[in-house]
């Protein structure tokens, strides 16, 4: 992989890799596929929506369909028909979402199956032999997904695992394609700048920020955002994992970081709740019952840009009747407003106006639909 960053505003910063299955723009958001597929959205409309790489979860393919049927398709963009780059978590964070279920040692981990209840083990060394017959563009090393709250002594006996494990995933991983670190540390500063430096003695293709979205405040991930990715490589790409919220990308991009992920706009669409240029909109509620207006006025995605859209009281109607399409019309706009974003986002730093951009962002956003 190699990594160029292509312009600077501040923190802010925009750049491009060179993958195995073609470029990514950054700053840039990656739709997740939990199981190889996007909910509701076809890899057509996934390309519509200008989607450059979208994410797969290790565990849950491992478990079904299993890497066996994958390993047919030599990897995963054949077996669901994606010929742009894939990134597969490694499956430490669906592990810790097991809770009592799990049990962690210095091997790794043994856990219950959620689907059937079998006794299974997962080490960095199997996760990375999983990853490889996945085939994706970007790998990430094994670790352990801090809880919060935790004492500090438990943050740093979790982060010195992880790094013990990050090394072992390195070795095992070899050469093929690309394997991104994983900073753990919980809330804690000088545990992420240690975390940090041990990875990058690792000397891997980019680095993560793990632990964050999992209960903490708002401060406190802000806090570790700013104290940390100002003194990650500047020369390689860094992940944000699992966030977030479109005003958690812009503070996540004004910060420096080039990568993200997040289930919201593709969860929240199902559930009717819409992004907008102009704050967030409930299409369930009853004001949009014969709303003869697009989703979005200013946006250019399939449902609300062409000539003949769908109606805010049409998609209104689908949501409350359950049709299916209604999913898909909503999860194709989310998409669309959450990529859309990231282009204006690397639009602003590459002519020097981030700034200026981000407060009428969050001036937009707070006029309401």
């Amino acid at each position: 992989m190699k990594f160029t960053v292509l312009a600077q505003d501040g923190e802010a910063r925009s750049g491009v890799m060179n993958l195995t299955n073609g470029d990514v723009k950054t700053p840039v958001f990656m739709p997740v596929g939990t199981y190889g597929a996007v909910k509701g959205i076809t890899t057509n409309v996934l390309s519509e929506v200008k989607a450059q790489i979208i994410l797969g979860n290790t565990f849950h393919l491992w478990l079904r369909p299993g890497v066996d049927i994958v390993d047919k398709f030599k990897g995963l963009h054949r077996f669901m028909g994606w010929n742009r780059p894939i990134l597969t978590d490694s499956g430490g964070f669906q592990v810790w979402s097991l809770g009592k279920l799990r049990k962690i040692t210095e091997k790794g981990v043994f856990f219950k199956s959620p689907l059937n209840g079998d006794s299974l083990f997962l080490s960095p060394e199997e996760s990375m032999k999983i990853q490889k017959i996945l085939n994706s563009d970007i790998s990430m090393v094994f670790d352990e997904c801090t809880d919060w709250p935790i004492s500090k002594s438990q943050a740093y006996d979790s982060m010195q695992l992880s790094l013990r494990w990050a090394e072992r995933s390195k070795v095992s991983f070899g050469e093929k394609n690309s394997l991104f670190g994983i900073v753990q540390g919980s809330m804690f500063e000088d545990l992420r700048r240690e975390s940090l430096n041990g990875l990058i003695n690792l000397k891997f293709d980019g680095y993560a920020i793990g632990g964050l979205s999992v209960g903490e405040s708002k401060d406190d991930m802000l806090r570790i955002l700013k104290s940390l990715v100002p003194i990650m490589p500047q020369n390689k790409p860094r992940y944000l994992m699992g966030v977030g919220t479109p005003e958690d990308l812009v503070e996540g991009v004004l910060n420096g970081v080039d990568m993200f992920d997040c289930v919201l706009p593709t969860r929240n669409a199902r559930n009717g709740w819409l992004y907008t240029k102009y704050g967030n909109l409930k299409i369930r509620n009853a004001r949009f019952s014969s709303d003869k207006a697009p989703i979005d006025n200013s946006c250019g995605c399939p449902v609300c840009g062409s000539n003949f859209f769908y109606s805010r009281a049409y998609i209104h109607h689908l949501q409350k009747i359950n049709e299916m399409l209604g999913s898909v019309l909503t999860t194709t706009h989310n998409l669309w407003f959450y990529l859309d974003l990231m282009r204006q986002m690397r639009e602003a730093i590459e002519k020097k106006n981030f700034s200026s951009w981000r407060q009428d962002f969050y001036y937009k956003r707070s006029v309401g639909v």
